[in-house]
C-alpha cells in the first residue's frame, strides 16, 4: 500500500524509525507499538480509502481481531474525504471523527520574546519532568497507567535522537519544563513535528511558539532539513500559533478513534 498522505507518511516513519511495526495488508496497514500499547496512535490501522458503503463496522471488528486487548480503536484513512453518510455510520459505530490539518513551512518567522530558558532535553531528569508535564495536558487514567504510557512514549523519542533524527526542546520557567515540542527527520529535507505540549498555566505566554521556533531551527540549520510539517487541530488554537511561525496549510488528515476501559474519559 503506498501511502499519499503527507502526515501519515511521517507518522509511520517516525514510529517505525522508533521500533513499531508496519504490516501491509494491501487495502490497509496494520501498525503496532509492542512497547507501549496504549499508544492509540502507535496501534492503529490505515485504510487506503473509506470502505463500501455498511462496511463501517466491520472495519471495527478488524481493528479489534488485530488488537484484542486493546482499551482502544484507531482508525485513519488516507484519504480526507468522508461523505457525511460514511460520517455518521463511523459515529453510529462509536467512533469519534476527525479531521486535522497539516502544515508546512520551509522558514520561520521569528516569535516573540519569552521569559524562560529555551533549550533540548539533555538528561533523564528532563525527560520524566517532560513525563509530567503530559500529565498535567489532559485528563488521564491513573498515575501508573498514565506514566507508563509517557515514559514509554519518552523511550521512543529518544531512540530517534540517539539516532541523530533530531531532538525535542523545552521551555525551562524556574528549573521546570513547561512547554515542548519534538522535531524528526522522517525522510530526506523532511522533519515532523512530534507533541507540541503547554502546561495550563503558562499558555498563551509564547511559549508554545518558543519551543517550535527553536526545535524547526534545530533541523532546518542541523539537520539539513527543507520542510517542516506539523500537525493541528483544524479548529484549535495551536493552528494560529503555527500560522504566524509562518506555516501554512498542506493537506487535511482523516483519524477516527473510540475509547474505553481506564481511557474512556481522555486521549493516547
Amino acid at each position: 500500500m503506498n501511502v499519499s498522505s503527507l502526515g501519515f507518511r511521517t507518522d509511520l516513519a517516525l514510529l517505525t524509525a522508533s521500533g513499531s511495526i508496519v504490516e501491509d495488508r494491501g487495502t490497509h496497514l496494520v501498525v503496532r507499538s509492542p512497547d507501549n500499547p496504549s499508544y492509540f496512535w502507535g496501534n492503529f490501522l490505515l485504510l487506503a480509502s473509506p470502505p463500501v458503503p455498511g462496511g463501517e463496522k466491520e472495519v471495527v471488528g478488524a481493528f479489534r481481531t488485530e488488537f484484542p486487548l486493546a482499551d482502544h480503536v484507531s482508525i485513519g484513512i488516507d484519504s480526507p474525504e468522508l461523505t457525511d453518510e460514511a460520517r455518521a455510520a463511523f459515529e453510529a459505530a462509536g467512533l469519534a471523527v476527525d479531521v486535522a490539518t497539516v502544515l508546512t513551512a520551509a522558514s520561520l518567522q521569528p516569535p516573540r520574546e519569552v521569559e524562560a530558558e529555551v533549550r533540548a532535553l539533555d538528561s533523564d531528569e528532563d525527560w520524566e519532568a517532560r513525563a509530567r508535564l503530559s500529565r498535567h495536558v489532559d485528563a488521564r487514567p491513573t498515575e501508573e497507567v498514565f506514566m507508563r504510557f509517557a515514559r514509554q512514549k519518552n523511550a521512543q523519542e529518544r531512540r530517534l535522537v540517539d539516532g541523530g533524527r533530531g531532538q525535542r526542546f523545552g521551555a525551562f520557567v524556574d528549573g521546570a519544563v513547561v512547554s515542548t515540542a519534538g522535531v524528526f527527520v522522517t525522510e530526506d529535507g523532511v522533519a515532523r513535528f512530534q507533541s507540541v505540549e503547554t502546561h495550563p498555566e503558562h499558555r498563551r505566554q509564547g511559549l508554545a511558539a518558543a519551543v517550535v521556533h527553536a526545535a524547526g531551527r534545530y533541523a532546518l540549520d542541523r539537520l539539513g532539513v527543507r520542510t517542516l510539517v506539523i500537525v493541528a487541530d483544524t479548529d484549535g488554537e495551536a493552528i494560529g500559533v503555527y500560522r504566524r511561525l509562518g506555516f501554512a496549510e498542506h493537506e487535511q488528515q482523516l483519524m477516527m478513534e473510540m475509547r474505553s476501559g481506564e481511557w474512556a474519559s481522555s486521549g493516547g
